[in-house]
């Protein structure tokens, strides 16, 4: 396996490739990091947040796209696992026969034609020209059903960061229609004490908050008691009780009636 030959390949497709972008060349320099420290053996078993982090990858949508991406193209063979306790699978095809040869006496690609054969596969022999071997086999036309499972988790990807960010949503709102902690009747009276407020002031206002549910004119529930008890405190004459006896009375005429009087 040739280090340089390998990722010189790998450039000079991606060159040519305008569909692909930094993320997709972030993953395959991880993967390909994978691969060298497992001395180039295929396959290797990968595990999604451990690429993601090499990747500076965030998004499990966007790895899954990038992988799709990689895979479809050629670069890469991906066999994800469902199984949160097993990796998934993955095989690096040699891209050292793609990079460009260099200008002398002999094409230099006819030069690594026995490496490409013996990294590409081991256990074949084949009489087929050499050209043919170094080209990277068609994925799509073999591995329709590992496209379909490819395409099975980008989808449970996005639905997982859209349940993620449902329960976020719904835990925020939660919070803030959370009510507000209901005082005590102590903690009142202390309230009113600090301010020279009588206890009979702080029983009357614990009283009316508290026979209707703790809800400002009836309605909105109560946000910071200690704001409604100042307002208590200052409209404290306006909740006096005046004299009540003052009731409707009759007319000022005399209750004793002749009708045999002419108008």
């Amino acid at each position: 396996m040739n280090y340089i030959k390998h990722l010189t390949g790998f450039f000079d497709r991606i060159i040519l490739d305008p569909s692909l972008n930094p993320t997709h060349i972030s993953l395959y320099i991880s993967l390909f990091q994978h691969w060298n420290i497992n001395r180039f053996r295929n396959p290797i078993s990968i595990t999604r947040d451990e690429v993601m982090r090499i990747s500076k990858i965030a998004s499990k949508a966007t790895y899954h796209k990038c992988m799709k991406d990689l895979h479809g193209k050629g670069f890469i063979k991906y066999e994800p696992s469902f199984n949160p306790f097993k990796g998934s699978m993955v095989v690096l095809y040699d891209l050292s026969a793609d990079a460009n040869p260099v200008q002398n006496s002999t094409p230099a690609r006819k030069k690594i034609l026995p490496v490409v054969e013996q990294v590409q596969d081991k256990q074949r022999t084949t009489d087929q020209p050499a050209d043919e071997q170094a080209l990277v086999p068609s994925i799509n036309n073999t591995n329709n059903s590992n496209d379909q499972n490819i395409e099975n988790e980008s989808a449970r990807a996005q639905n997982e960061n859209q349940d993620s960010n449902d329960n976020q949503e719904q835990k925020a709102s939660a919070e803030k229609d959370a009510p507000a902690p209901r005082p005590s009747l102590p903690e009142i009276r202390q309230y009113f004490s600090d301010r020279s407020y009588s206890e009979l002031k702080a029983q009357k206002f614990f009283n009316y908050y508290s026979s209707n549910g703790w809800l400002i004119g009836g309605k909105s529930p109560m946000v910071n008691w200690h704001a409604s008890a100042d307002n208590w405190m200052l409209n404290a004459p306006n909740f006096q009780i005046g004299d009540t006896s003052d009731r409707a009375k009759n007319l000022h005429v005399t209750n004793t009636k002749n009708y045999n009087e002419p108008l």
